[in-house]
């Protein structure tokens, strides 16, 4: 017996709300109280949100993923390149690069809370190929013996883990991720709400800059004719500061936005700031950089807090899901974070200094980082002079 019940279930699909129809219920159903319907796709047409999941999805889809094995001495080594690990690291799908792939796998995650990939193994049972599939076409439970099954386009055949590789984000149930767009799709309504409003108001001619009135009945002719005078002589640089003159008891009236129209601005400032805590993206990184963030003292500061705090939660999520399927054991993935250096040429050659005096990366170490061959002595490890083991001289000989 399989239970997928709301506690269990995962159709993130953007007619149901959270999980199944009956979470949706509980939760208020799909139009929130500013009278629109959120989903995945909908709101990522806000500019916030889609900077927020593209700054995220992007920055990590980026970063350098390789396999490592521990050897006997504890030390971390990479694979070979011809490592089958190391293969589908480097080539997880036929046509997309690794870049796409991930990107795309990211971008499930921080949407609906999960990302599905099937799983292509070869004749030996290694995996080979990532093939990621859209969250709505995917549902996950249990087994009554508790082990985890999926169903495909609400089939009736089960497939386990052997076949889908799960990604979930944050949840509560130990089965699936939970989307944030469900759960703060009142916030996300509000300010869809608000750009819709926005709209309608630019587009209803509510800001026009003024009416010209008169007492006669004008014929269509003679309203665009009074129009195009009433241009001629208020436009242009040298129409400034000049007296109008307005005959047949024509009259002028200036129109601003009201008070509260003009709100509507604010809020969507405000759903900004919302959206950047939902993503947990410094502000500063969605362009807003109007208020005092909290996220440290200096832009420097802030994007260390987003790497430590915001992706670091992702990437382990994906080394730690990934690792599962590498073969053959015992390997795992590792995403070098250093990758985020290298759009900073003074910030990575200190890094490489400091890892060179310390003795922990030699020249054809730091080299091949920089992607470059290696040199003749070039895998020495020195140690500053000044360094050694108390009680020792160079040469290791004891002090009298």
């Amino acid at each position: 017996m399989t239970i997928f019940s709301p506690l269990f279930a995962s159709i993130e699909s953007p007619q149901v709300s959270i999980s199944s129809a009956e979470v949706g219920l509980l939760f208020g159903g799909e139009t929130v109280s500013a009278g629109v319907q959120v989903t995945e796709e909908r709101a990522l047409g806000l500019p916030a949100v889609f900077r927020a999941v593209n700054v995220v999805a992007g920055t990590i889809a980026s970063l350098p993923i390789h396999a490592f094995r521990d050897s006997t001495t504890g030390a971390r080594t990479p694979v070979a390149s011809s490592h089958p690990a190391a293969k589908l690291l480097a080539t997880p799908h036929p046509d997309m690069t690794q870049f796409e792939l991930w990107e795309t796998v990211l971008t499930h995650m921080i949407l609906w809370g999960n990302a599905y990939l099937w799983l292509r193994r070869d004749a030996l049972g290694r995996v080979v190929e990532l093939w990621p599939i859209h969250p709505s076409r995917m549902r996950a439970g249990r087994t009554s013996d508790l082990k985890k099954v999926y169903k495909l386009d609400g089939g009736d055949v089960e497939l386990d883990d052997t076949r889908i590789l799960h990604l979930p984000a944050f949840g509560y149930d130990g089965v699936c991720g939970v989307s944030p767009v469900r759960l703060a799709r009142e916030g996300l309504g509000l300010a869809i709400a608000a750009e819709q409003y926005g709209a309608k108001l630019f587009g209803s001619g509510s800001l026009a800059t003024g009416i010209l009135q008169t007492d006669q009945r004008l014929t269509p002719d003679q309203a665009d004719a009074l129009q195009v005078r009433w241009r001629a002589k208020r436009s242009g640089l040298n129409s400034a500061h000049e007296t109008i003159v307005l005959d047949a008891g024509a009259k002028w009236t200036q129109l601003s936005i009201p008070p509260g129209d003009a709100q509507f601005l604010e809020s969507r400032s405000f759903q900004v700031s919302e959206i950047a805590r939902m993503f947990g993206v410094p502000p500063h990184m969605l362009m807003d950089t109007e208020k005092v963030t909290s996220w440290g003292t200096g832009i420097e500061q802030q994007s260390i807090g987003f790497v430590v705090y915001t992706l670091r939660t992702w990437i382990i999520r994906i080394e730690q899901r990934l690792s599962r399927i590498l073969s053959p054991q015992p390997v795992y993935a590792h995403i070098t974070v250093e990758g985020l250096l290298r759009g900073d040429s003074a910030q990575r050659a200190a890094f490489y200094k400091q890892m060179f005096d310390m003795g922990a990366y030699n020249t054809d170490e730091i080299r091949a980082l920089e992607e470059m061959g290696p040199v003749p002595g070039g895998d020495v490890r020195y140690r500053p002079l000044n360094m050694g083991v108390l009680g020792t001289t160079d040469d290791g000989a004891a002090d009298a």
